[in-house]
């Protein structure tokens, strides 16, 4: 009786290659999301301090084109809320505290 050893090469690499996101299309949309953040950001500044003393980590969507936002305890609910009003408008949505960050690193 012989031991043989059944192992498989260990494969390294991508799953599928064939959709890499070329560098130029991703560094469009880095630069469009900035630009994004750069119109919603302002107005959540001008916002926070009058909202954060009764609405502390509640979240906050903001519609950059009108400069309208809603706010809510469930993120999933002001969404909602932004979406019912503007279904085609992409949203901001930011967090009530000291930083507007909705989650952790």
């Amino acid at each position: 009786m012989s031991n043989t050893s059944s192992k498989r090469p260990i494969r390294r690499g991508r799953l599928f290659p064939e959709y890499t996101i070329p560098p130029e299309e991703l560094a469009k949309e880095q630069a469009e999301n900035e630009a994004f953040y750069k119109r919603c950001r302002p107005i959540f500044d001008r916002v926070q301090p009058k909202l954060i003393k009764e609405h502390y980590n509640w979240f906050i969507v903001i519609e950059p084109d009108s400069e309208d936002y809603f706010i809510d305890p469930n993120d999933r609910v002001a969404a909602q809320k932004a979406h019912q009003k503007y279904p085609h408008a992409i949203v901001g949505i930011f967090r009530l505290n000291e930083t507007g960050a909705c989650g952790r690193i």
